[in-house]
């Protein structure tokens, strides 16, 4: 059996690009850069930064493991509590998941998308 070769990415050397204007962003300015690390059929994982504002977001097909790297944001979900999201804090949004972010800080996450 051959085993797969490891790709081993540091978080600090990810080029995640030129910064571009958030599509749908409910304020003024927001822009958002991302780069993919790796990727297959089932599963994409990478980094994204995005500025301060707020942008709806919403996971059709697919959801999202991600661990916040930097900054701070809250989450807004319909008829639920709204989250408050640090450096260091892990959430899921799963397929069929739809919420506002609202970034009080630049904010930088790790994501792991799988589709579904």
């Amino acid at each position: 059996m051959q085993t797969p070769e490891a790709i081993i990415q540091a978080e600090a050397n990810v080029d995640l690009g030129e910064f571009k204007t958030k599509p749908g962003a409910l304020t003024e300015g927001v822009v958002e850069r991302s780069a993919s690390i790796w990727k297959n059929e089932k599963i994409d994982t990478g980094d994204w930064e995005a500025s301060p504002g707020s942008f709806p977001g919403k996971r059709d097909g697919y959801s999202e493991v991600a661990f916040i790297t930097a900054g701070r944001a809250t989450i807004e979900v319909e008829g639920q509590e709204s989250r408050e999201l640090v450096a260091g804090d892990v959430f899921v949004t799963p397929s069929g998941w739809a919420g506002v972010w609202h970034v009080h800080e630049p904010i930088r996450k790790h994501y792991v998308i799988i589709n579904s």
